[in-house]
């Protein structure tokens, strides 16, 4: 492993200084690069997704640092960036690097994005994260009101945003093609969940640094299951409550991002959900989930549904309709629009013979990481910056909340409090084991 692990007795102090609203540092607002001018990015977590974020940002800026808490994994990275300098610790990284740092990217799994991002923003640096924003509904906001008060360039990892169908469709619904919408479905075909339990505790692998991948979550040993693999890691964990969000969270910022960007939705006011038998630990093979969104200025109220399913909702075949690659359905007044990101059809096929698309109004995207990027250097603000993203991560956790609470809510989002079932407010916040008590809601 590399040698720049932070110990107990520092990570306490940056952990005091954090909770309160203190930095070691110096800088501790948000910097401008000029817009010809290279901006020095650190990456946190460069195996897996982590390696696409680094790479697309490498394309146009300076990487000075990276940071893994797996050698083995971020190999690859290390031989290509030989002059960033390593990590095996974010925080001894953000500490060391602060004022030679602009901005920072994690790809690290659900449970430890909180971590990385809050101490990155109190620094003010500009921030990118992948999906979900974080584990849990609270550390959501905390990270948007951060970002914020300290007018940072963000960028939620959900890169289909920039893709063309996706505007496309988008424009269609907000030039009224099928009328009023007062439901949408989506969905994600997948029976991904009920991952197998371990069955051997075995020392963890030299390159890992296995106390660190935990991070502020639950503590459970290195374990392996009847197949021989991580029973967390790599990605196992996905599947695992205290570590990951499921498929929903996996593919609801992806998908619901159609539905939230057409209809300019926000915080819903009730959150429905049902499914198989709750698992406390693990995530579920199959759910459903809806919510109600309040009308605004700009249309009516309407009804979301998400839903987990390998052959997919009921209503599409209620409604006849198909198309390949399809995961979500728009129902309007006038009509239907079935979509995925790559293509859309409009229903019923006879009512729209002929019909001509409304001119384009979406401007193409300069590429979705560099959106943020020229955001980082005074641009306009990325597609996906927090201010959009955050109320939608916020909701597709709110499903999993629901579901894990076996049953619905009335949602004030204001005030971060679920009136009507009292089961669902522990999953609402965060707790962290001992030596990560920062930011404790």
């Amino acid at each position: 492993m590399t040698d720049q692990r932070i110990n107990r007795r520092e990570a306490l102090q940056i952990s005091a200084a954090l909770g309160a609203g203190l930095w070691l540092g110096t800088s501790t607002q948000s910097t401008r690069a000029a817009a010809n001018e290279k901006l020095n990015v650190a990456v946190i977590g460069i195996g897996g997704r982590g390696v696409a974020n680094l790479n697309a940002v490498a394309k146009t800026e300076n990487i000075v640092a990276l940071c893994d808490i797996d050698d083995k994994r971020a190999g690859k990275a290390y031989e290509r960036f030989p002059k960033a300098k390593k990590y095996t610790d974010f925080r001894r990284m953000l500490d060391s690097m602060e004022n030679q740092i602009d901005a920072v990217v994690v790809s690290t799994p659900d449970h430890t994005h909180f971590h990385p991002s809050m101490m990155a923003m109190t620094m003010g640096k500009h921030l990118y994260c992948e999906k979900p924003m974080a584990h849990s509904v609270w550390e959501v906001r905390e990270m948007t009101k951060l970002a914020a008060k300290k007018n940072l360039a963000t960028q939620l990892g959900m890169q289909r945003h920039a893709l063309e169908n996706m505007h496309r469709v988008v424009e269609l619904i907000k030039s009224g093609t099928i009328g009023d919408v007062n439901e949408v479905h989506s969905w994600i075909g997948s029976n991904r969940g009920m991952p197998d339990q371990p069955v051997k505790t075995v020392t963890p692998p030299k390159t890992l640094d296995w106390d660190l991948w935990i991070g502020p979550a639950k503590f459970r040993p290195y374990a392996l299951n009847a197949k021989g693999e991580g029973a967390l890691a790599p990605y196992n964990w996905r599947f695992w409550w205290d570590y990951g969000t499921g498929e929903t969270g996996n593919f609801g910022c992806h998908i619901l991002d159609i539905p939230y960007w057409a209809l300019d939705l926000k915080y819903p006011t009730r959150v429905d959900a049902s499914g198989p038998e709750i698992d406390t630990e693990r995530t579920p093979t199959e759910m459903h989930t809806s919510f109600a969104f309040p009308a605004n200025d700009k249309r009516p109220g309407l009804k979301l549904h998400w839903y987990q399913s390998k052959s997919g909702p009921a209503i599409l075949k209620e409604k006849g309709v198909r198309l390949k690659g399809a995961n979500t359905l728009f129902i309007g007044s006038k009509g239907m629009l079935l979509t995925g990101f790559g293509s859309h059809k409009l229903f019923p096929e006879k009512t729209f013979e002929g019909f001509k698309t409304p001119d384009q109004s979406i401007p193409d995207s300069p590429g979705f990481h560099r959106e943020w990027t020229d955001a980082c250097k005074g641009g306009t603000p990325a597609t996906c910056n927090f201010d959009y993203s955050g109320p939608l991560t916020e909701t597709v956790l709110l499903g999993n909340n629901a579901y894990r609470a076996g049953g619905g809510f009335d949602w004030n989002a204001t005030t971060l409090t679920a009136t009507g079932n009292d089961k669902v407010k522990p999953f609402l916040y965060s707790k962290f084991r001992k030596g990560w008590e920062d930011f404790t809601s």
